[in-house]
C-alpha cells in the first residue's frame, strides 16, 4: 500500500496535490506507507495531515510535528507565517484585540493573522471566535477592504453565542486590518522590527479608515482612545543563561517558546554546542572571570546561574551584581547560596537574587524545574505579585 498525504484544507476540498514543485518532501515511515510533509500551507507549524490510501479512502489521521522547529516556534511561529506570506506578496489580515472588558482569553494588543484559503496563525480567544473572524477576514481579502471591527460580548446573557455556549462573561473588540504590498505590510512590519531590535515604537491606527501613524516615543501602553487604537511594540525579554549543562536545555526551550531572546554562555568549550540550544539566539564560550567585558549585561532582563560549578557561579554572580538586571536566579539549595553570598557584595545583589530559584510546584524533573524557573521569571518581569510569597528575592 502506498499513501498520498495532503493538507486538511485540501482534503476537505477533495483535492490531491501532485505538483512536485510545491515543496512536498517524502519521508519513509515503513515499507508500505510514505508520508509527504506539505509545506505549501503549513511550512513552519505542526502539520495537519490526512493519509489517503491508493484507492482514495481515508485510512489514517495524524498530526505531525517538525520537532526541530517546534523548539524554536516561540514568536517565530507567527513571525514566519507573516514573513512567508509577505515574501510571496500575499495580502494578509491582521487581527488586533483593541478592547476587552471582563474575562477574556487574551487582552488588548494581542495579534493573529488570517490569510487566504483558510490559512491563519495565532490565537485570540482560545478557538471560540476564530472561525467567525476568518469569515470576516476573507471578506476583506475578497473585496480589497481596508479594515473592519468585530465585537464579541458574552456578558450577562444566557444565550449561546453561535450555539457554543461560551459563558466567558467578557467582551472583546477586534480590529481586522488589511496588510499588503501597497501598504508595505504596515503597521505590523515596523512593530515587528522594533520588537526584534528592542527599540521603542508605537502606532496610532484609525479603526474606521485603517490609516496609521508611527511614533518612536510618547506611548507607554497599548490602548483604545475613541477611534484611535494605539499599539506599542512588544518588549521581548532577553534572558541570559549562565551554564550550558543538560538541565539548561529545557530552560532555553521554554523561554524560546515564550518568544524570549535567549543567550547561553559557559566557560567550558565542551558544553558549547549550539545544536543543543536551537531556540537560543546565541550560544557562547566566555571567560568566567571577565563576563562583564564580553557581554553587555545591561541588555538582559533576567539571568539564570546554573553552571553546577561553584567557582564559575561565583564569577557569574559577581559580574551580574554590576549590572541592572532585575532578576538574577541561582540554582541550588540555600546553603550553597549563602556560601556564595559570603564572598560577594551582597548589598548589590541580594534584593534581586532569587535563590533557590523557581516557584514551588513540586518540581523534580529537569523539565518541571525549568517550568518553575520560567514561571518565576515571567511573574517578576510582568510585575505580577499574585505569588508574592514565592517570588520575593531572598
Amino acid at each position: 500500500m502506498r499513501a498520498k498525504v495532503v493538507s486538511l484544507s485540501q482534503c476537505l476540498k477533495g483535492c490531491l496535490l501532485e505538483d512536485k514543485n510545491s515543496g512536498i518532501t517524502k519521508t519513509s515511515i515503513s515499507s508500505e506507507i510514505y508520508l509527504y510533509a506539505l509545506h505549501e500551507a503549513y511550512p513552519y507549524i505542526a502539520l495537519e495531515l490526512f493519509i489517503i490510501t491508493k484507492n482514495g479512502n481515508f485510512s489514517m489521521w495524524a498530526n505531525f510535528f517538525n520537532r526541530w522547529k517546534l523548539q524554536r516556534w516561540h514568536y517565530t511561529l507567527i513571525d514566519k507565517f507573516f514573513e512567508s506570506e509577505r515574501a510571496l506578496g500575499h495580502a494578509l489580515i491582521a487581527a488586533f484585540i483593541i478592547e476587552t472588558q471582563g474575562s477574556t482569553y487574551r487582552k488588548s494588543g494581542a495579534l493573529m493573522f488570517f490569510g487566504a484559503n483558510g490559512r491563519r496563525c495565532g490565537l485570540l480567544s482560545g478557538g471560540c471566535l476564530e472561525d467567525d473572524l476568518q469569515d470576516h477576514a476573507q471578506k476583506l481579502l475578497d473585496t480589497n477592504g481596508r479594515c473592519t471591527t468585530r465585537t464579541y460580548d458574552s456578558r450577562g446573557s444566557d444565550d449561546n453565542l453561535w450555539g457554543l455556549g461560551l459563558g466567558c462573561e467578557g467582551m472583546m473588540r477586534v480590529l481586522l486590518l488589511r496588510l499588503d504590498p501597497a501598504t508595505n505590510y504596515e503597521p505590523v512590519n515596523s512593530l515587528r522590527a522594533a520588537s526584534a531590535t528592542r527599540q521603542p515604537a508605537a502606532y496610532s491606527i484609525n479603526i474606521h479608515t485603517g490609516e496609521s501613524i508611527l511614533w518612536t516615543e510618547g506611548f507607554a501602553h497599548t490602548n483604545l482612545d475613541a477611534d484611535i487604537f494605539n499599539i506599542v511594540a512588544e518588549h521581548i525579554p532577553a534572558l541570559l543563561v549562565c551554564g550550558a549543562g543538560p538541565d539548561a536545555e529545557p530552560v532555553v526551550s521554554f523561554a524560546a517558546a515564550l518568544g524570549w531572546q535567549v543567550t547561553v554562555i559557559d566557560h567550558r568549550l565542551a558544553y558549547i554546542e549550539a545544536t543543543r540550544f536551537q531556540g537560543a539566539k546565541s550560544v557562547l564560550q566566555v571567560d568566567m572571570v571577565a563576563v562583564e567585558t564580553q557581554l553587555e549585561l545591561n541588555n538582559f532582563d533576567a539571568a539564570v546561574v546554573m553552571s553546577h560549578h561553584l567557582n564559575a557561579d561565583r564569577h557569574y554572580l559577581s559580574a551580574l551584581s554590576l549590572s541592572n538586571i532585575s532578576y538574577i536566579g541561582l540554582l541550588g539549595p540555600a546553603a550553597r547560596r549563602e556560601r556564595l553570598m559570603s564572598v560577594l557584595n551582597t548589598a548589590a545583589i541580594r534584593n534581586r537574587l532569587y535563590a533557590p530559584i523557581g516557584i514551588e510546584i513540586g518540581a523534580r524533573s529537569p523539565e518541571s524545574i525549568a517550568i518553575s524557573i520560567i514561571a518565576q521569571i515571567q511573574s517578576v518581569l510582568s510585575k505580577n505579585l499574585a505569588h508574592q510569597g514565592t517570588v520575593s528575592p531572598v
